[in-house]
């Protein structure tokens, strides 16, 4: 599943959220973070029961990485992980079942990362149990210690964890950017309808190239 968003399909709804009130802007971030959220073999490998075919995002998540590491920005990656008992993941486990991929003593591959998104020793990494990477972790926190103002958001899934982060780096005054062909789901509908939701109340939105542009200008 690519990641691309459909504006020219989506043209009539646009206008019609426009004209109610919607898609003001929001003023790009001078010192953002790249977030890569859950992009691990989980979702890449076929042979997993969350497989989603967006095996097509990794390499442009690795080439955001870089650019962000050369702007002199933190880039940090998020993964799911529980105790062996799921008792740590409480509703949000419960709610779905094949979490159990990331307990403990389940087999480690799924939770790993690809090679190209492979952390370096400057980036950080951060463990979740819920969809968000701000909820019950030091994100917020440490971000504001960083001097961050914003979060570029990538990974896995559009509709899912992307979303949750997106919306509570919003809601923590971090002004949150989508990368739109970075980000995937396991089916076209709710990826494209969820990168419109995000435009039009919570996110601004931008595609890779775009986003390694800017990068480059924030140098």
């Amino acid at each position: 599943m690519t990641g691309t968003h459909d504006t020219h399909a989506q043209a009539p709804l646009t206008a019609d959220y426009t004209r109610a009130g919607f898609f003001g802007e929001l003023d790009l971030p001078r010192r953002p973070a790249l977030l890569v959220i859950d992009l691990v073999n989980a979702y890449l490998d076929p042979e997993s029961p969350l497989y989603a075919g967006v095996e097509d995002i990794v390499d442009r998540v690795a080439e955001l990485a870089e650019a962000t590491r050369s702007a002199g920005l933190p880039v940090v990656f998020t993964y799911v992980g529980y105790r062996s008992d799921g008792r740590d993941g409480g509703l949000f486990y419960r709610k779905v079942p094949a979490l159990e991929l990331f307990a403990e003593g389940a087999d480690p591959h799924y939770g790993s990362p690809p090679e190209p998104l492979r952390p370096r020793p400057e980036d950080i990494t951060l463990t979740k149990q819920y969809p968000s990477a701000f909820f019950g972790t030091t994100l917020a926190s440490t971000l504001q210690a960083l001097g961050v103002d914003g979060a570029m958001v990538t990974g896995t899934s559009t509709s899912g964890c992307v979303r949750a982060t997106a919306l509570d780096a919003l809601c923590h005054g971090l002004s949150p950017v989508v990368v739109t062909d970075a980000v995937g789901d396991r089916d076209p509908g709710p990826h494209q309808a969820n990168l419109f939701d995000l435009g039009a109340k919570y996110a601004e939105l931008l595609t890779t190239r775009q986003s390694i542009t800017w990068l480059k200008d924030l140098r």
